[in-house]
């Protein structure tokens, strides 16, 4: 799958999703249910992964979370 299909794809299961659930809802609500969309559709996906902020070559937890 190109990233053009990839990107139509994803595009249109929030546009969907979006639809379906209206405004006004917490941002979790909405990432989780992306999230099972974008598995239901096949796509192999991760939520909330940390990433470390790196500084003079040190790794430090310091609680990003990338969506």
């Amino acid at each position: 799958m190109t990233e053009n299909e990839i990107a139509t794809k994803v595009i249109g299961i929030a546009i969907e999703l979006h639809k379906k659930l209206g405004p006004g809802l917490l941002e979790s609500a909405y990432e989780n249910a992306f999230a099972y969309d974008l598995r239901d559709d096949g796509f192999l996906i991760q939520q909330q992964v940390a990433m470390p902020l790196v500084y003079k070559e040190v790794k430090m937890d310091v609680g990003y979370r990338i969506d």
